[in-house]
């Protein structure tokens, strides 16, 4: 048996646990992303899932996604840099750019591509990449690519960024990577406090909203607006699978950080263009976000609803003060 056969043969913790009937992963679900889902026949209710304001089965997203499939097709066909860039995606960069306070944005095709193409490609060897040690898995594939130096500081811990902040070479370039809304603790980055710092220490901040958008700031503008710290904060990265009801994932900054990414990013050229109707979907679910801002009331007065009963049944749910959290122990 060759090497590589015998560790994959000896992998077997999966089927372990399945034998005792205790496998947690890739539950086979039989209807679409709702509040309630069938598997296994039996109707169950969901609380994993990361439609934040219920449009994945809104019927106006549906109907957008067709007619774009009927005029575009079923895909791009090709990289955004040469024949895959559409109309569309032009389209919804530019609502995109709006909806984040910025002045341009470049869509890629999954949220997980826009860090791991957009962290490696603005900095060089001798720059500093500076993240959050409970960042995001993309954020940490991204700064494997990257050649420069990557530095972790501890969670939401500002002594700790300022410590390895103060002992950066000044000449090169500092990145400061941080989740906004962190996808495992529900916790929100203390990001007036990072800019304060990012400006004392002449570094750039990119905040990954994939958990803040449509949740978090006015009108679901994410975690800078929540701050009111748009304009100080330097580039946004987002995705579409959550809030937006769809596949894909974006960056927004001024137009000269977009104008670089676009001719920098492999991620982005290398990969074919987002299919049609996934950006026809994203447009109309940013119209609805818009013109229904009760959605969003619902959503938080679902979730403190939600953390009430939890704790009242004796759930731990950690520092979570978001809809994204985690009831991970139980104490009866």
């Amino acid at each position: 048996m060759k090497l590589l056969q015998k560790k994959l043969y000896e992998f077997n913790l999966p089927q372990l646990f399945r034998e005792k009937g205790m496998y947690p992963f890739y539950h086979k679900l039989e209807s679409g992303q709702d509040t309630v889902v069938y598997m296994k026949g039996q109707k169950i209710l969901m609380f994993g899932s990361n439609s934040y304001l219920g449009l994945t089965n809104h019927p106006e997203l549906k109907k957008a996604a067709k007619k774009a499939l009927d005029k575009y097709g079923t895909g791009a066909s090709g990289s955004r840099l040469m024949n895959g860039n559409l109309d569309l995606h032009e389209e919804l960069e530019e609502k995109l750019a709006e909806f984040s306070g910025k002045s341009a944005a470049v869509v890629f095709s999954t949220g997980f591509q826009a860090n791991v193409g957009t962290i490696p490609c603005l900095l060089g060897r001798n720059d500093y990449l500076v993240i959050d040690e409970k960042s995001h898995a993309s954020i940490i594939e991204g700064s494997r690519l990257a050649f420069a130096k990557t530095i972790k500081y501890k969670h939401n811990n500002m002594q700790s960024l300022e410590s390895i902040l103060f002992k950066t070479d000044k000449s090169k370039i500092t990145l400061i990577v941080t989740d906004g809304v962190f996808s495992m603790e529900g916790d929100i980055a203390p990001l007036d406090k990072i800019v304060e710092l990012a400006e004392k220490y002449n570094a750039t901040i990119m905040i990954d909203d994939a958990h803040g958008l449509g949740v978090m700031g006015l009108g679901g503008a994410g975690t800078a607006s929540h701050f009111n710290l748009i304009d100080r904060t330097d580039i946004i990265m987002g995705t579409f699978s959550k809030s937006l009801a769809s596949l894909g994932g974006f960056v927004a900054s001024d137009k000269d950080t977009i104008n670089f990414i676009k001719h920098h990013a492999r991620a982005l050229i290398f990969s074919a263009g987002i299919p049609p109707a996934s950006a026809a979907t994203v447009i109309k679910a940013l119209e609805i976000i818009n013109a229904e801002p009760h959605r969003i009331e619902k959503l938080w007065e679902n979730t403190e609803y939600a953390k009430k009963c939890l704790i009242q049944a004796d759930f731990e749910i950690g520092n979570s003060k978001t809809p994204n959290f985690c009831f991970c122990q139980y104490f009866n």
